[in-house]
């Protein structure tokens, strides 16, 4: 049977993550394999909507699989939120002969990208690319494991500082409605108490866990704190309800913010964003659009779009037991 896809337009939209060029580079070299023109669309929806659109090849892809953020910029954009700005965005490709629409990033963008499917009956395709890896139907995302990384070098200097000191810090990473990344890297950097959005510790809990490390003597302390934990108003009121309970700790702040998002991404992502790049437009060519690429049990495989979004992510238990027993 013959390609019916020549055109293949490809976009990032949301949060910017590590990774986010490799999966780029990888879309428009699989798409010259295939003799199919990629085309890239500059800030994301609403370049969509302006047409701001440029045919690619494989040598304008050179150079980026080891840089962070992506060449073809991201943007949240208002404009395609409504039924007219998404129909601007249908003229605009159709005027410019695109047959298929591959989106990285994370929920809100395949939430557009979906509802811009089903409105103009036209073929999407999601790839995940979001540090939080919160997306259902992946067991990671592009940018998640570069993120952890980032944040899991960044608290082992700090520790240096607080050992130096004999104080507690409080650590802030991303993750305002989910714990992946404070999880793991609590775990991987040895944190006494881990707060995550989806286990309210507790203060009382929190203080009865510094209480225990300061008599088996432990001198100084790192709590991970996800930005979207309820266990206190924000992290500096946990610093100060601990300061206020537990006198002989002299507390600290660390809010890392956006330094989590930038930077090399890791062999990992380089590698996944390659793999779900190249599953991406094969599905497009296989007529399997309206589907999320992601990874499971190391296969990459198709998650509807629909369930992507809708699905919740669960914590993983057995990490959670292994802080609490790590943490003695």
């Amino acid at each position: 049977m013959k390609n019916q896809i020549k055109k293949i337009a490809l976009l990032t939209s949301g949060g910017d993550a590590p990774g986010m060029n490799a999966s780029i580079r990888s879309v428009v070299r699989a798409c010259v394999f295939h003799n199919i023109i990629p085309v890239g669309v500059y800030k994301g929806y609403d370049g969509l909507i302006e047409g701001r659109f440029e045919e690619m090849n494989a040598r304008s892809v050179k150079g980026i699989i080891n840089k962070g953020g992506t060449i073809l910029k991201t943007a949240r954009s208002e404009k395609f939120k409504s039924k007219a700005g998404r129909y601007e965005a249908y003229k605009s490709i159709k005027e410019n002969k695109i047959d298929g629409l591959i989106v990285i990033g994370g929920d809100g963008t395949f939430t557009g990208g979906l509802i811009f499917s089903e409105e103009n009956k036209f073929p999407v395709i999601g790839i995940p690319a979001t540090i939080d890896n919160d997306i259902f139907g992946t067991s990671h995302t592009i940018g998640f494991d570069s993120a952890t990384n980032t944040v899991m070098n960044a608290i082992d200097k700090i520790r240096d500082t607080a050992s130096s000191h004999n104080r507690l810090f409080f650590v802030e990473v991303m993750g305002r409605d989910a714990g992946h990344i404070a999880l793991n890297t609590g775990v991987a950097g040895g944190a006494e108490e881990i707060l995550i959005p989806e286990e309210n510790l507790g203060l009382d809990r929190l203080i009865q866990s510094l209480k225990r490390s300061e008599k088996t003597g432990k001198s100084s302390s790192i709590v991970v704190v996800a930005e979207g934990d309820k266990t206190g108003e924000n992290v500096f009121h946990l610093k100060e309800y601990v300061e206020k309970h537990l006198s002989n700790y002299d507390a600290r702040v660390a809010v890392l913010g956006h330094m989590q998002r930038g930077g090399t991404p890791t062999c990992f992502d380089r590698v996944l964003a390659s793999r779900l790049g190249v599953y991406a437009v094969e599905s497009m060519i296989s007529k399997k659009d309206g589907n999320m690429v992601g990874l499971q049990n190391n296969k990459v495989v198709l998650t509807p779009l629909k369930k992507a979004i809708k699905g919740v992510t669960k914590i993983n238990k057995e990490l959670l037991k292994v802080s609490d027993i790590m943490s003695i």
